[in-house]
């Protein structure tokens, strides 16, 4: 298990590795995998695309902070209840600070992160488009 692609409507596909950090993120992620969903971009925590309605993965909090690095990818897990996040997942293509802490799961390959923040800003300016994500 190495990570995922992200995969635009305009068929851009992005490259993903899973952080060592959260292995059972990863674990619960990867096998989701694939699905569709509309992300849209953040209002509050900077430069973040992201959905509140995550397929729910059933893990424990793990690598988890607010503080994040362009790139990386959170998920808040359905375990514990008292934060903001469950059900979220947000992608960093620049700067910012979640509103909770989440599971800091995967970070896009250095090589994409150009690829990355031309996807979030198109989301920015756009609005709300449909991802798909794949195994790697």
């Amino acid at each position: 298990m190495t990570g995922f692609i992200l995969k635009t409507a305009d068929g851009a596909i992005i490259r993903f590795s899973y952080d060592a950090g959260a292995p059972l993120t990863a674990k619960a992620f990867d096998a989701l995998l694939p699905f569709t969903r509309a992300f849209m971009h953040a209002r509050v925590s900077g430069q973040e695309i992201w959905i509140d309605d995550a397929p729910p993965l059933n893990v424990i909090q793990e690598n988890a902070s607010v503080f994040t690095e362009p790139g990386e990818v959170v998920y808040g897990p359905l375990k514990a209840l008292r934060t903001k996040t469950i059900n979220c997942m947000g992608i960093y293509y620049g700067e910012g600070k979640g509103l909770d802490c989440c599971n800091i799961f995967a970070k896009v390959f250095e090589g994409d992160l150009h690829l990355l923040k031309s996807l979030g800003e198109r989301i920015w300016k756009e609005g709300t488009q449909a991802i798909t994500f794949e195994k790697l």
